[in-house]
């Protein structure tokens, strides 16, 4: 008799064993089938941190040796070389993205970048020779993507000419590309040099609901695919340091960043990513993702040497000893001795570019460990961010 429980309990275990292993064969077969996404183009909006040539069109051009590395020029970008933006493009099989304020050369077959280095999330009321702050905060760059899509309409209708067509986007297109926002940083910055830490907080909710007004804009467009980057962490920046003095005990944490900035930083990211979530329960068709670039670039701040860098604090272009500051490209006098702020010899070791923006290998960190879903919420990869999760 006990034999033959034991013989039951051991078919019905086996049973329950193989349901198990069928569930999860489907499960896993389900997923490896899905097809990756298939983005024609990528629609930006950001600031510095993703500008591939848009301020330096509208403005003075960007100079030598911004762009160096990868370029062998000056390319628009705010570093030696590529952008977390281009490893996206990359990433995706899709080729760097021009400007949309770029008039020369430019090809927006497979999409437009309209983020300005400066831009701000909310409009700000200084011009960008004060403080360099861009008048092409984010309502602007989408009143530039409004008149991007309906204009290349009316082109791609009244031009016959072949060659001209294939610089333009297609209009079905539209609602299968990627919408990529890097932008939140020079809100920081400006609250910090006008407002006081209270006064700031209390505008983070103003500025993260200009954002998501921006996301239902393109949404009720039909854009269906969003990649936000968080802000990252700008007590980190080197610029910081410059005119600090020597800092008070706790004004610095143990990597060496402005703890109260970070703070600051932090809490955007957290009302961002609530905002994220509410507009995923509101905008029903549509997959938003929210990347933590704040936690692959402060892993640089905390952790550099497991990561290949030199000091992260230490600037790799410009001259800055002391009290003497001369930025990236520029040239000055140091003790009557005329100084030129040139690159430093090996800016793959390094992770601040210029002071403020980062080199192509600490952006291609930051790709790396954001591209692949690891640091994303969802935690997809960015090839199949078009699902709904």
């Amino acid at each position: 008799m006990k034999n033959n429980l034991d013989r039951a309990k051991l078919m019905v275990s086996s049973a329950v064993f193989s349901w198990l292993l069928m569930s999860l064969f489907t499960v896993t077969t389900a997923v490896s089938v899905q097809p990756t996404c298939s983005f024609p183009a990528i629609y930006n909006f950001g600031d510095s941190n993703s500008d591939t040539g848009g301020i330096s069109a509208a403005f003075e051009p960007i100079r030598d040796p911004y762009g160096q590395g990868f370029f062998h020029r000056p390319a628009g970008r705010d570093s030696d070389g590529r952008l977390t933006i281009d490893f996206i493009a990359e990433r995706l099989g899709l080729p760097y993205l021009s400007a949309y304020l770029n008039s020369l050369g430019s090809n927006f077959r497979h999409g437009a970048n309209f983020a300005t280095g400066g831009s701000t999330i909310r409009r700000q009321n200084e011009t960008i020779f004060q403080y360099g702050i861009s008048p092409f905060s984010l309502d602007m760059q989408i009143a530039q993507f409004d008149q991007f899509k309906a204009r290349s309409a009316q082109l791609f209708s009244q031009i016959q000419n072949r060659y001209d067509r294939e610089k333009l986007p297609r209009q079905e297109e539209f609602a299968k590309a990627l919408y990529t926002f890097d932008i939140g940083q020079n809100d920081l910055s400006v609250g910090f040099r006008t407002m006081s830490v209270d006064q700031l907080k209390a505008t983070i909710p103003d500025i993260v609901s200009h954002l998501a007004s921006a996301v239902r804009n393109i949404y009720q467009q039909g854009g269906r695919t969003f990649w936000v980057h968080n802000t990252g962490p700008f007590g980190c920046l080197p610029v910081n340091m410059f005119y600090m003095g020597t800092p008070a005990p706790g004004y610095l944490d143990k990597s060496g960043c402005v703890k109260a900035q970070n703070e600051m930083a932090m809490e955007f990211n957290r009302k961002l990513k609530e905002t994220v979530i509410n507009l995923r329960k509101e905008l029903t068709q549509a997959a938003i993702t929210y990347v933590d670039v704040y936690s692959a670039k402060y892993e640089m701040m905390s952790n550099p040497k497991k990561l290949g860098f030199a000091n992260p604090l230490k600037v790799c272009c410009g001259y800055h000893e002391k009290y003497d500051h001369i930025w990236c490209g520029n040239k000055g006098k140091v003790n009557n001795t005329e100084i030129y702020g040139g690159s430093c010899p090996n800016p793959a070791m390094a992770v601040s570019w210029d002071g403020v923006h980062y080199t192509e290998a600490a952006n291609k960190h930051v790709a790396d460990r954001t591209l692949s879903g690891l640091l994303a919420d969802p935690p997809v990869p960015i090839t199949r961010a078009c699902y709904r999760h």
